[in-house]
Parts: C-alpha cells; structure tokens; sequence
C-alpha cells in the first residue's frame, strides 16, 4: 500500500563544506550532504512527502540538524557525522580535509533500526541508501535485515547500494536495485560495462528475488530489467554541470514514483528525467519538479532484445 509518503534510511549524513570562487573572492558553502540527504531533497521537489531516518551525533550532528530540510526523523547518538572539505575555485573538486563517521553502539544501532521500521511500514516505500565512502557507521547486515523485514510486511523497498551493502540487500530480496555499471563491475557481478554483460549482471541480481534493476550507465543510455524483460532508457539531453547526484536523482525518482503509485516503468521515467535536470545544476539533489514533470514526456523506454 502506498501513502504518497518515502521514508528514506541514511545511517550518517555528512556535512560538507564546498569553497567555490565569486568575483574573485572564496565563497563558502556549508551544506546537508548524503546519498540519502540528497535523495530526500529530491523527492520532496517531486511533491512527495519525504522522511529521512538518521544518526546524529557530534559537532557535525547539531549543525547537519538545522542544515538538513526535510522532515527528520533522528537519534541523537555519540558517535559523530563525518565531513569533508572540497576546494571547488579551480572548477574541480579538491579534497582537502575529509573527517570519516564514527561507527554506531549496539544500542544506538538498534534504536535507529527501530525508528527506521515504523518509519517506512507508515511510508509503505523506502529508500535504503549507503554511508559515504569508506564509512562504516552501520554493519553491512542492516541492510540485509532491513530489506527483508521492511519487504516481508508490505513495504516497497528501493536500494541504491554497492559491495557489501548491495549484497546484503539482495539476500532480503528488495523490489527495486538501482546501480551504476560501475559499480557492477567493481563489484565482480559484470565481467565488463557492455550491454551483454550488463544484461547478465541483471539476471544475476535479479535471481536473488529482486523486482525491478535499473543500472544507470553514466552518459549512455540507462538500462532497465522490468518482469523479465530489457529496456533502454533514452533521458533529455541537457548541459552538463556536475555529474556527481544523477543517479542518487534518479532512485529519488524512482522512488517517489511508486509512492504515488505509479508503474515501475512510469517511475523509472520520473527517475530519468530527475537525474537529467540534477546534472545540468551545482547542488546536490536539487532541480525542481516541475521542470522534472516536463521533461518526464520526453523520456523513451525502448525494449532490447537479448540475441544470445
């Protein structure tokens, strides 16, 4: 059943502070940041209600508390928030200082997970979205408990995961796997980024009892397994800012998509022409819905036949 309502797990935010250039002078930006951060914003811009269950802890965690901007639903814990600083004058991301996350107590971790399952069985869908990288806050077994007792009581459950995360998900069977071809091949799922192999990797996922794989191929076309069956995803083509988030917009998407009630393949429309507007924008997640709502016409879906 759906509420028109996301309820999207981000175990530790980030905060993060971007210095950029204007008229010659730093410019500072000090933002909530996030796979989940940056989903939630997104799916708010579609006009879908959006919760984001997360751990707060730290300095980090009392100022990503009046940073964040959707409806949250936090743990305040001992464990700190990560953060990073990125120098951006050049045009290009310079990491300068990256702090990484604290991991979670037993107990906090529990109470988190709680909070998470009431959450998303209100929301009826749920985005399960990762730590930054090389973070550990949460064991990678979350995700797999998550999945099956949020999938096993009627709760549509999205993941947007990678390595040991992803695997874990997939053992609880999610309806939704969103990943990069990337991903899949660092992962070993894909011998190679070609359709054949993609297509291949799909399957794989899929046998785990997964609905629904969307695999997201950077400037080339999206592919989609739907039912059993293989599209192609052809998005708008627009100027191109910053890539970081496309895909953290598509699954935003995607999932807002189902909370409405949509069709997968109406969702994954929803999802692709997010992505399109997020990259051709400098924030994170960001781009409005009704720019996003009129580019939606514009996505083709067009089935691939498998030749093998």
């Amino acid at each position: 059943m759906t509420t028109g309502r996301v309820a999207v797990f981000a175990p530790s935010p980030q905060l993060t502070v971007t210095v950029e250039e204007l008229d010659g002078e730093p410019d500072i930006h000090i933002h909530a940041g996030g796979q989940g951060v940056w989903q939630s914003r997104m799916i708010r811009s579609l006009g879908v209600e959006v919760v984001l269950c997360a751990a707060l802890g730290g300095e980090t965690g009392q100022v990503l508390r009046q940073l964040i901007g959707v409806d949250l639903k936090a743990r305040d814990v001992v464990a700190r928030n990560g953060a990073y600083v990125h120098d951006r004058r050049d045009g290009v991301r310079d990491p300068m200082v990256v702090m990484p996350a604290d991991s979670l107590s037993r107990h906090e971790l529990d109470d988190l997970y709680e909070m998470t399952l009431v959450e998303a069985l209100h929301a009826g869908v749920a985005v399960l979205s990762g730590p930054a990288e090389n973070d550990e806050p949460v064991p990678d077994s979350v995700y797999e408990r998550l999945t099956r007792d949020l999938g096993g009581n009627g709760c549509q459950v999205v993941v947007d995961l990678s390595g040991g995360r992803l695997a874990a998900a997939l053992a609880g069977g999610p309806a939704v796997v969103k990943v990069s071809h990337e991903e899949l091949v660092s992962d070993g799922l894909a011998e190679s980024d070609s359709l054949p192999d993609l297509v291949k990797a799909c399957e794989q996922v899929a046998s785990s009892g997964v609905g629904s794989v969307v695999v997201s191929r950077a400037a080339e076309e999206t592919l989609a397994m739907i039912d059993g069956g293989f599209f192609l995803v052809e998005s708008p083509r627009l100027s191109t800012v910053d890539t970081r988030g496309g895909g953290d917009s598509m699954t935003a998407g995607l999932a807002a998509g189902l909370a409405q009630g949509l069709s997968v393949e109406e969702s994954l429309k929803l999802g692709a022409a997010a992505g399109a507007v997020n990259v051709m924008r400098h924030g994170l997640g960001s781009g409005s819905g009704d720019v996003v709502r009129e580019l939606v016409g514009r996505v083709r879906l067009k089935r691939w036949e498998d030749d093998r």
